[in-house]
C-alpha cells in the first residue's frame, strides 16, 4: 500500500480547499468595503410587485401554500425518475418495468389520498 499517494491526494484536497476559502473571504471582503449602506425607504421596505405593501412582512402565512409547494416538490421527483427510466427501458427488461410500476403505484396511491383529504382543494 502507497501511503504517500493518499497523503499527498490528501495535501492537495486541503491546499485546494484553503485557496477556496481564501478566495471567498476576498470577495466577500472587497463586496462589504465596495458596497455603500445607504437604506432608504424603498430599499428597506419589502417588494410586492410594484405595489406597497399591504401589511406586515411578517405576517403568517396560509399553510395551504406550504402543503401545495410540498406536494409539487414530491410529484416534480416522480416526474424525475420518469427520464432515466426512459432511456434505459430496452436494457431493464421486465423487472424494470415492474419495479417502476411500483413506483408509480405507490406516488398515485398517494396522490389519491391528497385529493381525498381536500389537500389539492384550492378554497
Amino acid at each position: 500500500m502507497n501511503f504517500y499517494y493518499y497523503y499527498s491526494n490528501l495535501n492537495t484536497l486541503c491546499f485546494l480547499i484553503l485557496v477556496i476559502l481564501i478566495i471567498c473571504s476576498i470577495i466577500l471582503l472587497l463586496c462589504y468595503i465596495l458596497s455603500g449602506n445607504n437604506l432608504y425607504y424603498e430599499k428597506a421596505s419589502g417588494y410586492e410587485c410594484g405595489f406597497d405593501p399591504f401589511s406586515d412582512a411578517r405576517e403568517p402565512f396560509y399553510v395551504k401554500f406550504y402543503l401545495i409547494a410540498i406536494l409539487f416538490i414530491i410529484f416534480d421527483v416522480e416526474i424525475i425518475f420518469f427520464f432515466p427510466w426512459i432511456f434505459s427501458l430496452l436494457s431493464i427488461g421486465i423487472y424494470g418495468i415492474f419495479i417502476m410500476f411500483v413506483v408509480v403505484s405507490i406516488f398515485l396511491i398517494g396522490f389519491i389520498y391528497e385529493w381525498k383529504k381536500g389537500s389539492l382543494d384550492w378554497d
